[in-house]
This record gives C-alpha cells, structure tokens and sequence, in this order.
C-alpha cells in the first residue's frame, strides 16, 4: 500500500521570515499537524508544536530559527516506509512530492486512519511506552514544560500526592495557552503579566479526566478513540484501575509498530537519525544485537533508540540523551543515559541496557533454581 491516496494537497505554509507570533497564531487558529516552511519558493523544512513549546525565542523571531528539517516523500512510497521516516524524523507531518513538485504532506492522522481496520491484530499491550514520564497537579508549569524538553515528550499524565491519575497536560495545551487571546479566561482568570504562567499549577491547565486505554484491548480501538477526540495519546491504566498509571500510548508507538517487520535481523528503529556523526545505523543494530545475544532465551522483536539534543554544549559538542528500548519475549527492557555526542550517549544508554539484560537474565535463572529446589523438596 502506497500513500498515493491518503496524502492531501490541503497544508499551510509560511515563509523562512516569518514572524513566529504570526507562526503561533495559525496553531491556535487552524489546529495545523505542522506547517511547511519555504525559503524564496523552495522547502525549507517543517515547524510542529514541539519546537514551538520547547523554544524561549521571542515572537519576533523569524520562522527559520525553530525550522526542523524533515526528508520529502515520494507521493508514491510505500505506508510502512512513511511511517518510519515520521517516527525517525520525530514528526506528525511531512512534505509529499510528485517528482519535483510539491504535491502536498502526508501526516500520522492519514495514515493511521487509512490503516485503521488493520490494527486488530495487535494490542495495546505489545507496542505502549511503560517507562512513563508523570508530574505533579501542584507542580509549576515551569516544572512541567522542563521535563517535556528534558525527556523530549509530548505529553504528562498528572499525578496527585498518592501518585494517582489525575489529568493529562500535552504541548498542545501549553501551545494554545501561551498563544491565548488577553482577556480569555480558563479555570481561573489569566490576564496580567504572562511572566507568572511558569508559576500556575498544573491543575490549572491539565484536562481532567485523562483518556485512558487497557493494556488487553485492541490497538484499532485506541487509534479509533484518539482520532474521535483529536489527540495524540492515551494514558495505559489496568482495566479495574483508571488510577493507577501503566504507561502511554500514542499515535507516534502505533506507526512504529507498523515498521516492525517478520525478518530474522533485528530491526532498529533511529528516532533523530541526523544527531548521528561517527555511528551508523548498522554500528547501532550491531552494538545492541550484541547485547540481546547475551540472554539467549529472549528474542528481541524491535528495538528503538531515541536521541535528544540539549541546549547544553562542551567544546562545541552537544549533550545528548540517548533511549534505548527493547521490545521482546520477556517484555520490555530499556537503558538511557547522556553524553557529549551521539556516540558516548549510545554506549552510556547500552551499558545500562545490558545491565537490565543481565538483570532479567539472572532473576529468570533464580526462579528455575528455586522450581528445582522446591520440587527436590516436595520429593522429600
């Protein structure tokens, strides 16, 4: 299947000069997946939510400052490619071309709802995120929008003081709140100096109850309740607990989850692949099949590694956050760490990983010694 018929001719675009106020108020206004941004008539690039939200840049910057380069796409190219170059890219749009012209984008909604009726076959259990990022109710908006950029997510469920499911706070949120009208008005009255929304709390902004889904139901009925409600994601909580937080599941996990393929090799999935300088993508595949051979009982599915870059700099180098997850027979297994460059941030979040490996390898073989040493007992 092609992305032929699900791209659309219909998107925004703006000017590398653009003023990002006016960039901010066509977010609020049009509720755009992203915009497409053109320098003297030639792509330039894309701009999300993410980079609105994780930028202090003043809106009198022009548009090329928070610009992210996305790779164009055939109209033609195939569904599962596309998906992960959207996942790869850390993208919910990209730009469509028919030979030289640009035809249009192609975003995650099209997709996943063109693909709706095939998602039977899996559940929410096999592709969710259980290493879940939470904040606080009482927490500062400051505090919140930190860890968004710090962990490089979307979204928070929040938590109250006994660390039960609360709400939910998202980039979207926080997107249309900076970009407000003055005298609008939400739970309590904002205008003033807008220096002091850093200081609101959370429960001020996040939307409560957050929509939740079960690990045991289907992934076509998740897509399906988020594409209902236009949102990205969905709090995981067991099926007689909506309180207790599991993890989150988003569109972002479903199309990674269309990648996956039947092949004997492991595939790995590069989130950011442009941080990369002296790694390749078969350095990576290698290095964390090296690891996986370690515990020889596991067969690994799918591995993602993730990386994010800080503001952060030494001698020019930028600090870089690497996630490495692992999806197999045992469940999911995961490493992080930092480092200067993409290369010493991967061996840090390896190291961590093969730790866990080692971890699960060596609980399993107590549990087998404690079965032999109970049925030697039972003999007696």
């Amino acid at each position: 299947m092609d992305i032929a018929d699900i791209a659309t001719p219909d998107f925004i675009e703006v000017d590398v000069d653009e003023r990002l106020g006016k960039v901010r108020s066509i977010f609020e206004r049009e509720n755009p997946k992203g915009i497409i941004v053109q320098d003297d008539g030639e792509y330039a690039g894309v701009i999300g939510e993410k980079q609105l939200i994780n930028s202090h840049v003043e809106d009198s910057t022009k548009a090329a400052a928070l610009t992210k380069a996305v790779p164009k796409i055939d109209r033609h190219e195939n569904v599962r490619e596309v998906a992960r170059m959207l996942v790869e890219g850390d993208t919910k749009v990209a730009p469509v071309y028919e030979g030289e012209k640009q035809y249009g984008i192609i975003t995650q909604d099209a997709i996943l709802e063109a693909v709706l009726d095939n998602l039977d076959a899996l559940t929410v259990e096999q592709i969710y995120t259980d290493d879940v990022i939470t904040v606080g109710e009482r927490d500062h908006l400051g505090q919140a929008i930190n860890r968004l950029r710090e962990h490089g997510v979307s979204r928070l469920p929040v938590v109250n003081d006994e660390g039960r499911l609360e709400g939910i706070l998202t980039t979207y949120d926080l997107v249309e709140f900076m970009v407000r009208d003055e005298g609008r008005q939400g739970k309590q009255d904002r205008r003033g100096d807008t220096d002091r929304m850093l200081d609101l709390p959370v429960y001020d902004l996040m939307t409560s109850p957050a929509r939740t889904a079960t690990p045991e139901e289907s992934v076509r009925e998740a897509v399906a309740r988020m594409l209902e409600n236009d949102i990205a994601g969905l709090v995981v909580t067991p099926a007689d607990d909506d309180g207790e937080v599991l993890g989150v599941v988003t569109k972002t996990d479903v199309l990674r989850a269309l990648t996956y393929t039947e092949e004997e090799q492991m595939d790995v999935q590069v989130t950011n692949i442009g941080l990369l300088e002296t790694l390749s993508r078969a350095d990576i595949n290698s290095a964390i099949t090296e690891v996986a051979d370690k515990y020889q009982r596991m067969s690994v599915l799918h591995a993602h590694v993730r990386f994010h870059e800080h503001k952060e700099k030494l001698r020019g180098t930028p600090l870089i956050q690497c996630q490495i997850r692992l999806r197999t027979s045992h469940g999911q297994l995961a490493g992080s760490g930092e480092g200067y460059g993409a290369e010493h941030a991967f061996h840090v979040a390896l190291d961590k990983l093969e730790r866990n490996v080692l971890e699960v390898k060596g609980f399993e073989a107590d549990e087998r010694y404690r079965g032999q040493l109970l049925r030697k007992l039972n003999e007696l």
